[in-house]
C-alpha cells in the first residue's frame, strides 16, 4: 500500500508517519521508485502500536522507541512482552525507594504468591498510595488491601482471556495497550455506579 492509504488505514496524517519515520519509530517501506514506497501489513500494525503508545499510555517519542526496541528484541516472550507494552515493567531497571510502605506492598505480594517484579511502578504507585492515605488520617494498611487485590486478580484474568488467540507480537502489545489502559475509566465508571447502588440499598428512604 502507499502512504496515503496507509495514512488512511491507520488514522495517522502522513506528516506524522514521516515523522515516525525519520524518528526510526517505523521501518522504511520498499522502495517502489526514488520517491515512492510500498507499506504492508506489518507497517500498519506497527503503526497502530506507535499510536496507542503515544497516545493511550502517553509516552514521548524517545521512550516509545526504546519500548519498540525492547518489544523486538523480547517478542517471543509474552509475558515480558506485555509487563513492557502496558508500563507493569521498565525497559531499563530503576531502584525502587525503600520505606515502610513498599515494605508493605511486598507482604502484600507475598501473601497472594504473586509473580510481580521488584521494580513494577505499580508497587511505587501502592506504596504512595498507602503513604498519602495516613497522612491524611486513614489507617489503610496491606491487609485491608487484600479484598481488593482478589477483585483485581479476577479482573485481570478477564484481561488476559481477551488476548487469547492472537500471535503477532506487535497485535498482542497493541490490543494490551488498548484494553487494559482503555477499560480503566470504564471499571472506575462501574465501581461509581456500583457504589451509588449499594448506597441506595443501604441509604436511601
Amino acid at each position: 500500500m502507499r502512504i496515503s492509504e496507509l495514512s488512511r488505514r491507520s488514522g495517522v496524517s502522513v506528516t506524522t508517519i514521516k515523522y515516525y519515520l525519520r524518528e526510526g519509530l517505523l521501518q522504511p517501506g520498499r522502495q517502489t521508485s526514488a520517491t515512492q514506497a510500498e507499506y504492508d501489513e506489518q507497517h500498519l500494525r506497527r503503526l497502530r502500536l506507535i499510536r496507542a503508545l503515544t497516545g493511550v499510555r502517553g509516552l514521548s517519542v524517545s521512550t516509545t522507541r526504546e519500548v519498540l526496541d525492547a518489544l523486538a528484541e523480547h517478542s517471543g516472550d509474552t509475558h515480558r512482552l506485555l509487563g513492557l507494552a502496558l508500563g507493569s515493567l521498565r525497559v531499563a531497571g530503576e531502584a525502587t525507594e525503600e520505606t515502610p510502605e513498599a515494605a508493605e506492598v511486598g507482604e502484600l505480594v507475598q501473601e497472594l504468591g504473586w509473580h510481580v517484579h521488584e521494580s513494577a511502578p505499580a508497587r511505587a504507585t501502592l506504596a504512595e498510595t498507602l503513604s498519602t492515605l495516613r497522612s491524611l488520617g486513614v489507617p489503610l494498611d496491606w491487609r485491608t488491601l487484600l479484598p481488593y487485590a482478589h477483585l483485581a486478580e479476577r479482573t485481570a484474568a478477564l484481561d488476559l482471556d481477551q488476548l487469547d488467540g492472537l500471535t503477532d507480537p506487535l497485535e498482542v502489545a497493541e490490543r494490551a495497550l488498548l484494553l487494559t489502559v482503555l477499560l480503566e475509566p470504564a471499571l472506575m465508571a462501574l465501581r461509581r455506579m456500583a457504589q451509588e447502588n449499594e448506597s441506595a440499598h443501604r441509604h436511601a428512604p
